[in-house]
């Protein structure tokens, strides 16, 4: 798949929130995939993930009022989960695809679903690189990926 980058820069299911905040800031990212200890994909976390679980609820309440929390409770929030595994805090279920799929179907999967990385799998489901919404975009402006208008 042209748009996929063999980005395999991910965190084990047992490693700390801690640590997936030291990676994606070392690596400027803000979300990562999950896996397994044979490097199946078993989740995603992202920085909004992690602030809700340091302000449960917030994210929610900010869509419909102007509330804002003492920024105590959020740096309390954090320090009570940084020690616990990214598993108690990630999406089980993530969005993904093959690396035999079209970019088509890829591109229809991240407009969808509001995406900003997209994990690709193999036929076993082991993370085999990464798609970037932001990737997409370029290379369709570059004339990389081919479109009909």
């Amino acid at each position: 798949m042209e748009i996929m980058e063999k980005d395999l820069t991910s965190l084990m299911e047992d490693e700390s929130v801690e640590r997936f905040i030291t990676v994606c800031q070392r690596h400027n990212l803000s979300a990562l995939p999950i896996v397994a200890s044979n490097f199946r994909l078993v989740g995603y976390l992202s920085e909004t993930d992690i602030i809700d679980a340091s302000l449960p609820g917030y994210l929610k309440l900010m869509e419909t009022t102007s509330f804002i929390p003492d920024s105590h409770q959020f740096f309390n929030g954090l320090k009570k989960i940084l020690d616990r595994p990214v598993s108690d805090f990630m999406k089980k279920r993530p969005f993904k695809v093959y690396f035999d799929d079209t970019v088509l179907h890829v591109s229809d999967v991240i407009i969808k679903n509001k995406l900003k990385v997209l994990p690709v799998v193999d036929d076993e489901e082991r993370l085999v690189g990464v798609i970037r919404r932001i990737g997409l975009l370029s290379k369709t402006l570059s004339g990389e990926i081919e479109y009909e208008s």
